[in-house]
């Protein structure tokens, strides 16, 4: 089930069920071909609910002095005094606004503040209303001579995502002061037609503690389109809410001061002719302002570079995961900055107190540089940035085909700077018995409306593109205005390892093959006559089937994960069956009925006579990374921390039942006992799970399973098609997978079993080639096996090997239950295998 949104229409407004694209009805209505209805004078939507104008002043609390603060040995502000000087701010300035978007996992808190000249309540709503209509109706905003006069553009300035990245937050404090006072005119007028938002330390545990991550592990720049964190949840929804037209990302260090925009290759989905078209301008008018400040070779500062224009290759803006190119999806033309001196690291010990502020003083001149060049470039161009962001989303709800960017732009643009896609029509995802799994299909709703993207749900069944689809599916009409970000969410991607030779970070990411639902794309052309309203949010509405033999419950998302904590905690007398899936008997109907309720899992009548191993809480040890140990958390399995250096120390394994093994735990860095302890535990018949190289390296040194490892590139990534053998760890698996430095198990020994293997066309999407000796590309892996298994025959330990990345950054959410059925069976009993 799922909760309709409001109607921004009235009732009275008639629609007609055509073959169509975007329709702005509610619940019950049509998608109606080529909407673009004149808004009624009564509505509700944004505006309805907006009930304060500027300033929107919050007392931020004010936390006791910290000498422990990393900021201060660079004579940059501590966490301590931001909250000080932005009440300051606010107490001193109608100008200045205080909003705390999110909570950190330690308490700190992650402040945006707004700058603009005071509105009313009216005025407010009048600016919600035009952001609303630039969106959902941008030909007729397009037109609309008042909104380009009227409408305050954003701008959306973020700073030290990367904790250790400190000086953009002083940058930010300086602008918020210097425009709180100032008397300047031009500053005036500024904020009188603009709204500068600044979201002062969006990684404020990290810049306590001099770490680039969060307090949870996390790199929040790789974070954008998933979303796991609060830190980056917040500003997500800040940069949908807030629909900016330019946005600036401070980071450090590269030296000359890097502007984007970036190399080749880029993101598929942009219309990036019409963002090139002013980041290039405006990353030459932050280059001069840098220039501007003097600094030079006798202070250590290189000229400024730009990636597209300077360098061919290496500094892309191909996933969306980083911030800026996050905003893009959003109408915003993105910059990130890096700037010039290097104070972290190894730099943050090693030199005087002196140097290093010496540094953070010219890095915080030159990130206000940038900020300030910036908002002089929405000042001077304002009508044509909003009128090129309308552009962007009418081009979506009219389903347009991208423009190419013209060959020979600025003189930098290259045939090697096109992009394009060609879009589906549609996606659908689907209810009822073509849905893998109802809890990843109302997640995947959820995630793509948290995105701002518009799905609808059937009230009516509908044939599309020959298929029948029930009440309750999920249609994503790609006629609409963040079409680009709906298709990088949805979409398979594209595998681009022939157009670059390397690329900066990931190539490849889906949460459509990815996040274990069912998602059906449907090709650009076909009709879409059908009747559904706007989705708030998606609720799984789970089901238990009629039974008086007990149940069974696929492990085949976290929920279900999940659903099986829940109920082993209530004492329920489950058994694990032969093909990984959990037998629930009937006597526990109460609490099962709950499980359904509560999680929106789906509980099958289990056959008569199944009966499996008895199944008991698993106690796992990981030796993992953060992401990992989240996406355990997701699951909700408890697990105790485990790595070479407690292993040295003196940790026991023996109240262990299984351990995980990817990172922390290196076989030759491990002391005797260490060792001893580990081969103690396996002869116990204690199971293990390794991933990638150090889970096959730990596999070899105690001689597990009998298998040679291939690896591939260590820069290749990417979505993966898969073949599944079916059985206890990749029974009612995805047919997709994750893999960053994959891997693969040849010449398998006795006993060990290939659960899942490389398809013969292996790579779906992201950049994979073989080395230079030709070695290690995606053809020598295809039909190779990915994950293996295999039990000893003398102490029944069970081992299970993963060449692929079922948790890479919490991401591939479908893949979790690959690792927790892994986890049971090897769990399981330690009797041998006749």
């Amino acid at each position: 089930m799922a909760r309709l949104a409001p109607s921004p229409l009235r009732a009275r407004w008639s629609v007609v069920l055509l073959a169509g694209v975007l329709g702005l009805t509610g619940a019950g209505s049509a998608i109606v071909a080529g909407a673009d209805p004149v808004t009624p004078a009564a509505q509700t939507g944004p505006a309805a609910g907006v009930d304060r104008g500027y300033p929107r002043q919050t007392v931020l609390v004010e936390p006791a002095v910290d000498e422990g603060d990393a900021a201060l040995r660079l004579g940059l502000a501590a966490y301590h005094d931001i909250a000080r000087r932005l009440n300051a701010a606010q107490r001193a300035s109608d100008r200045v606004s205080a909003e705390v978007l999110a909570t950190t996992a330690t308490g700190r808190q992650v402040v945006m503040v707004t700058l603009t000249a005071p509105e009313s309540v009216a005025q407010a709503r009048q600016q919600a209303t035009m952001r609303d209509r630039i969106a959902t109706r941008p030909a007729q905003a397009a037109r609309d001579a008042g909104l380009a006069r009227a409408y305050k553009t954003p701008v959306f300035l973020n700073a030290n995502i990367h904790g250790n990245e400190f000086e953009g937050t002083d940058a930010a404090l300086r602008l918020i002061e210097d425009y709180a006072a100032s008397d300047d005119p031009a500053v005036a007028e500024m904020l009188e037609r603009t709204r500068i938002h600044l979201v002062v330390s969006m990684n404020p545990d990290g810049r306590h503690d001099n770490a680039r991550r969060n307090s949870a592990g996390f790199d929040l720049n790789r974070d954008l389109i998933t979303a796991t964190q609060p830190e980056t949840v917040a500003v997500r929804d800040a940069i949908a809410r807030i629909q900016p037209v330019l946005m600036l990302d401070l980071h450090g260090y590269v030296n000359g001061t890097l502007v984007e925009p970036t190399t080749p290759p880029h993101g598929e989905n942009y219309e990036y002719d019409l963002f090139v078209k002013h980041a290039y301008p405006n990353a030459l008018g932050i280059e001069q302002a840098i220039l501007d400040l003097g600094y030079g070779a006798e202070d250590g500062v290189e000229p400024p570079q730009i990636p597209l224009r300077d360098w061919s290759e290496g500094w892309d803006d191909w996933p969306p995961i980083f911030t800026p190119q996050y905003a893009a999806y959003h109408g915003a033309v993105a910059h990130t900055i890096e700037i010039p001196l290097r104070v972290n690291n190894a730099s943050y010990s090693s030199l005087t107190e002196t140097e290093l502020r010496r540094r953070a003083a010219i890095n915080t001149d030159i990130a206000h540089a940038a900020m300030t060049a910036s908002l002089a470039y929405v000042d001077e161009h304002r009508d044509e940035l909003l009128a090129d962001q309308v552009e962007i989303f009418r081009r979506g709800v009219a389903g347009e085909e991208q423009r190419p960017v013209k060959d020979g732009l600025f003189g930098v643009i290259g045939p090697d700077d096109v992009y394009l896609t060609d879009y589906p029509r549609a996606y659908v995802i689907p209810s009822g018995d073509a849905q893998r799994s109802a809890p990843a299909a109302a997640r995947l709703v959820d995630h793509l409306v948290a995105n701002g993207v518009q799905v609808r749900q059937l009230t009516q069944p509908a044939q599309i593109a020959g298929s029948a689809y029930p009440v309750g599916s999920y249609v994503v009409d790609l006629h609409q205005s963040r079409r680009g970000l709906a298709n990088t969410i949805l979409g398979a991607g594209t595998d681009i390892s022939g157009r670059v030779d390397a690329m900066y970070d990931i190539s490849g990411w889906s949460h459509g093959l990815l996040w274990g639902a069912s998602v059906v794309s449907v090709p650009e052309g076909e009709p879409l006559q059908v009747v559904g309203g706007l989705v708030a949010d998606a609720v799984a509405a789970g089901s238990l089937a009629p039974s008086d033999t007990g149940w069974v419950l696929s492990l085949e998302d976290p929920a279900d994960v999940r659903a099986l904590g829940r109920l082993l905690e209530a004492g329920a007398a489950l058994e694990r069956l032969p093909d990984g899936g959990v037998l629930v008997p009937a006597p526990a109907r109460a609490v099962a009925t709950q499980v359904v309720a509560d999680l929106g899992v789906e509980l099958a009548s289990a056959p008569a006579g199944a009966s499996g191993e008895e199944l008991d809480e698993p106690t796992i040890g990981v030796a993992g990374t953060a992401e990992e140990l989240w996406a355990f958390g997701e699951m909700g399995l408890s697990v105790e921390p485990v790595s070479t250096r407690a292993l040295n120390d003196g940790l026991e394994l023996d109240g262990l039942d299984t351990l995980y093994v990817s990172s922390g735990l290196v076989w030759r860095d491990l002391d005797e006992r260490g060792r001893a302890e580990l081969r103690e535990f396996v002869a116990d018949g204690g199971g293990v799970v390794g991933r990638g190289r150090a889970g096959a390296a730990v596999n070899d040194a105690l001689d597990l399973l009998e298998v040679t490892t291939a690896a591939g590139r260590s820069d290749a990534n990417g979505v993966v098609a898969v073949e599944n053998a079916g059985g206890p760890v990749t029974g009612d698996a995805t047919p997709h997978t994750f893999v960053y430095s994959p891997l693969w198990f040849t010449d398998l020994g006795d006993g060990v079993s290939a659960d899942q293997s490389y398809a013969t066309a292996p790579l779906v999407s992201g950049h994979w080639r073989a080395d230079a000796q030709g070695a290690g590309g995606p053809k020598a892996a295809a039909g190779q096996a990915v994950v293996v298994r295999g039990e000893d025959e003398v102490t029944g330990a069970r081992t299970v090997l993963f060449g692929s990345e079922p948790l890479f950054r919490a991401h591939p959410k479908g893949q979790y239950a690959l690792v927790a059925r892994a986890l049971l069976w090897t769990a399981g009993d330690d009797t041998p295998t006749p």
